[in-house]
């Protein structure tokens, strides 16, 4: 069992390793971002994710096409 101090310090280094992986991709170019992308879009293909992926593409495109009707953009 862990303490509430030791619980506080474990949070404390995983919010440091998160700001740190937040700042270094902000701060990536576009063709690291744009690469990191393509793969993510490759692994999807390749475990079959795609079709569960898109299940719920027309339900979205729905609410976008209501939404822009109702406030006429």
């Amino acid at each position: 069992m862990m303490t509430k101090e030791e619980a506080e310090r474990f949070k404390a280094s995983w919010r440091l390793v998160n700001d740190f992986t937040d700042e270094e991709a902000r701060r990536a170019p576009p063709e690291v971002k744009l690469r990191q992308t393509a793969l993510l879009y490759e692994a999807a293909q390749t475990f079959g994710w795609s079709e569960a992926l898109r299940e719920g593409e027309d339900e979205v495109r729905e609410r976008w096409r209501r939404l822009k009707e109702i406030y006429g953009v």
